[in-house]
């Protein structure tokens, strides 16, 4: 472990690179070393998903669609 004493002499532009280094870190690990990977038949059905988009057979909305059908009561 690393002691807090010693990160607290290092200038802040270095802290803050660490910091940074730390957060990568982190978020790499959550990404590509999850728990709960996506299972095959997840997967399939994000692609078939992305393919009836591409294809233009799919009815897509504008955010601002999206918006004002949320505020509906």
């Amino acid at each position: 472990m690393v002691d807090i004493e010693e990160i607290k002499k290092l200038s802040v532009e270095e802290r803050i690179l660490m910091v940074e280094e730390i957060w990568d870190s982190i978020a790499e690990d959550t990404i590509y070393k999850s728990t709960n990977p996506i299972q095959e038949e997840e997967k399939m059905e994000m692609l078939r998903r992305l393919q009836e988009f591409k294809s233009g057979n799919k009815k897509t909305y504008t955010w601002e669609e999206v918006k004002m059908y949320a505020k509906e009561p």
